[in-house]
């Protein structure tokens, strides 16, 4: 019964990031990218209603009038508003599966690997209030691994760090287990947040978190020399309480990222210390390999090789690996078994 229900539905993979949300489809691919965002409006008995998700939500952010709140349901990887993330879920669900409704979807989504019982069963919970078949659960550094084809079922290390939008997950894996494991909340998120803190403390200038965004991916790095680059950032004078538009360097932002940045180079040596030894000489051998999207920073795989002294490698697709990796587990009966969390 199960094989013919699989011929009649869209067996979906969900990467529930905390900055952003990716949807893959068996035989399909990805085919969603959209940011963790909901837009809601709150009536005269304070009651929510949903205006918007992902991108079109994301543009009201910092922009909304008085009973319109744009929400991020997500934070540090883990629900901050349970509502909010099931209306999130039911419409990236329906909409992905809205080609072929005969029979309800089979959902596989990706947690982080320090995600507790009762936040594994809330998420587990409001996937199946959107009518899926079955859900399963995923830890996102051995979704990841698998998503970069990395042999996770051989008697071999593999390591795996996965820099998202609001943590960071490190793995060693051998056996299509874990071994050692760490997560860290420190992404994305605080690097934005550290730009954010860097301009208003140099410069008296207040922005939000969507130009910080943007500065980091223009011209953030963590490189020991960048190359001169510079972009103009505007924003609100703290001191007169006017618009004003500075001019900030790739060495500076380099310079506010250094908190952030060490602190996943703390991560990943400490879970190098309670490696097994003949793991570690895998692994001395392979080499770790980046994920996420935070693997996109200008420097960060020589940055992390430079501290560590090992080959450090950036997944073929960083962005969309882990979501890749739970629709391949979601694809193979017998990986699923080994992978999905009990």
């Amino acid at each position: 019964m199960s094989w013919f229900q699989s011929l009649f539905s869209n067996d979906i993979a969900i990467d529930l990031g905390t900055a952003t949300t990716l949807i893959a489809i068996k035989g399909r691919g990805i085919v969603s990218r959209e940011p963790s965002v909901v837009a809601v409006q709150r009536d005269a008995q304070g009651q929510r209603r949903v205006l918007a998700v992902g991108k079109d939500a994301k543009e009201m952010i910092g922009r909304t009038p008085i009973g319109i709140e744009a929400i991020r349901p997500m934070k540090d990887g883990k629900i901050a508003d349970f509502e909010i993330t099931e209306a999130m879920l039911r419409y990236f669900i329906v909409r992905a599966h809205s080609t072929r409704t005969l029979m309800r979807p089979r959902v596989i989504i990706c947690v982080p690997c320090n995600t507790t019982d009762v936040e594994k069963r809330a998420v587990r919970e409001s996937a199946e209030s959107t009518s899926a078949r079955e859900v399963f659960l995923i830890e996102e550094p051995m979704a990841a691994a698998i998503g970069a084809h990395l042999p996770i079922t051989e008697p071999a290390g593999n390591m795996i760090v996965v820099i998202g939008g609001g943590t960071t997950e490190i793995a060693v894996i051998s056996l299509g287990g874990i071994v050692h494991k760490d997560s860290l909340a420190v992404g994305g998120d605080r690097m934005d947040q550290a730009i954010v803190d860097h301009l208003r403390r140099k410069y008296n200038l207040l922005i939000g978190e969507r130009t910080a965004e943007q500065i980091k991916i223009k011209i953030g790095n963590c490189l020991k020399s960048p190359p001169p680059s510079s972009m103009e950032v505007k924003g609100r004078d703290v001191v007169a309480g006017v618009p004003r538009t500075v001019v900030v360097t790739s060495h500076e932002i380099r310079e506010a990222l250094t908190e952030p940045l060490q602190q996943i180079v703390r991560a990943v040596r400490g879970l190098l210390e309670r490696t097994p030894p003949e793991i570690s000489a895998d692994i001395v051998d392979k080499g770790l390999v980046l994920a996420g999207g935070g693997a996109l920073l200008t420097g960060i795989d020589q940055m992390l090789r430079d501290e560590t002294n090992l080959p450090v490698l950036i997944a073929e697709d960083p962005v969309g690996a882990v979501v890749t990796g739970a629709a391949m587990a979601l694809d193979d009966p017998a990986l699923l078994r080994l992978v999905a969390v009990r």
